[in-house]
């Protein structure tokens, strides 16, 4: 009867001022903090009860902030630190390569695939914390929404003699303790053991949705971290590559103004391809020897993947027209458009576009010779392979590409980087605001269906 009399009160006492009676006489201060605390306490963000605090002398010259500035000093001197240690390191594995192109490239390669392997993580990470993000805030807006309910519940439980009640929320570990251990006792009275239960049940789901939260934000923030290593020690690589091929290609400058120039001239990219091999030296010369190369060797009359194993190969491994179900996609994205769907403008896709992260690593799904590298009308920074075989892969939308018209690059090699906004929003007919890279494939001047060159899966993907 007592009990009942004590809910009544204060259940008739729901006003605010009403509230502020009850409290100091029924709860213990840890309970009475939480009612006047939000529920944002649940990060340890809560606001302390309006008071008047003692003025610091200056906000500069508090402990609190001295020991702020200590700590950021010191997280300064610590990255610095690592940031020499790393580039010293790269230095030392960049002297150990010297001219030695296969060591190059298989390095290359190999990071290449590690910065596409973290780029799938974090994204992979990114989505599993949105629904997580989602649940967390519902339970949160549920358990706000029932304040009056937690504190009845909680007070409820203290009146039954058990010990104070924690400050519910500021802890949910604590509350959650709190209200199992009270009801295997049996200090919850009939009424109140359903509510009790479904408070233990929203708090036992918003603890282990927290638990996994900081284990999924941790994960992530280590794999940015790798992120950025691999991508220093990625572009160190590709600065020494270009070295090398600039210190073999003197006249390379003049060579990119010359392309530049003749693609001025150029009205289309069949255009684009014949006036690249036939005028431009080192593009005719890469189109001569994908001519003269042949087919690859073929074991039992099937593409000789073992080639692929040799980082210091001159020619493609695999038979392009042979390597159908081998390729990876050159970025991590989304596929937006299909070949041969509508383009937006009226006119059908000649290629596929893939929506992609910005800053993401570029790479090539195929062997083949560089015979145009530079901006071309809409297509933003453009990159033409010829894959041999009367073969060319066209790939546009990039922000910056690392290699040289006349270079031989092996599948998986990077060769751009995605900026951060669309380059190629009017071949695409839309205002996207992400990264979108276009990706086409030429037999002999005409587009062709890329589907069958794609892997289906992870195993199946050519690599270098």
């Amino acid at each position: 009867m007592q009990h009942k009399r004590d809910t009544a009160s204060y259940s008739a006492s729901h006003a605010g001022a009403a509230r502020r009676r009850w409290l100091p006489a029924s709860l213990p201060l840890s309970i009475a903090m939480f009612a006047a605390y939000p529920l944002a306490a649940a990060h340890g963000q809560a606001t302390p009860p309006a008071q008047q605090p003692a003025p610091p002398a200056t906000a500069e010259t508090s402990p609190d902030a001295i020991k702020q500035r200590e700590q950021e000093l010191e997280a300064a001197r610590e990255q610095q630190r690592k940031a020499t240690e790393l580039q010293e390191k790269l230095k030392a594995d960049i002297a150990a390569i010297g001219q030695d192109r296969s060591k190059l490239n298989q390095q290359l390669i190999d990071i290449a695939g590690q910065v596409r392997g973290v780029e799938t993580r974090i994204a992979d990470a990114e989505a599993r914390l949105q629904p997580l993000d989602g649940r967390e805030r519902d339970i949160r807006a549920s358990l706000d929404s029932r304040r009056s309910e937690v504190i009845e519940v909680l007070a409820a439980l203290q009146r039954a003699g058990r010990r104070t009640p924690p400050a519910l929320l500021v802890r949910p570990e604590d509350a959650l303790q709190s209200l199992r251990t009270a009801m295997l006792l049996g200090a919850v009275v009939p009424e109140l053991r359903v509510r009790a239960e479904k408070l233990a049940t929203d708090l036992g789901e918003l603890v282990a949705l927290r638990k996994t939260i900081s284990t999924e934000r941790d994960a992530l923030a280590a794999d940015r971290d790798k992120l950025r290593e691999d991508q220093t020690r990625l572009a160190a690589l590709v600065d020494e590559r270009q070295r090398q091929q600039s210190a073999a290609e003197k006249d390379m400058e003049a060579e990119g103004a010359r392309a530049i120039a003749l693609s001025k001239q150029a009205d289309n990219l069949q255009t684009l391809i014949a006036k690249m091999e036939q005028d431009l030296k080192s593009a005719a010369k890469a189109a001569a020897t994908a001519s003269l190369q042949g087919a690859p060797a073929t074991v039992n009359g099937k593409p000789n993947l073992g080639a692929l194993k040799d980082p210091a190969r001159m020619s493609p491994a695999v038979a392009f027209a042979s390597a159908k179900g081998l390729f990876s996609y050159p970025v991590n994205g989304t596929k937006i458009r299909e070949f041969g769907g509508s383009d937006g403008a009226g006119g059908v896709q000649k290629g596929i576009s893939l929506a992609a992260k910005p800053g993401a690593q570029v790479t090539t799904p195929c062997d083949g010779w560089v015979v145009y590298a530079g901006p071309f009308r809409s297509y933003g920074q453009l990159l033409i392979l010829n894959a041999g075989g009367g073969y060319h892969i066209l790939i546009a939308g990039m922000e910056r590409i690392s290699v040289n018209i006349g270079q031989f690059v092996l599948a998986g090699e990077p060769v751009a980087t995605m900026g951060s906004t669309s380059q190629v929003a009017s071949i695409l007919a839309t205002n996207a605001s992400q990264p979108v890279l276009y990706v086409e494939f030429r037999k002999d001047g005409t587009p062709i269906d890329p589907g069958p060159w794609w892997a289906a899966n992870e195993g199946e993907k050519v690599r270098g």
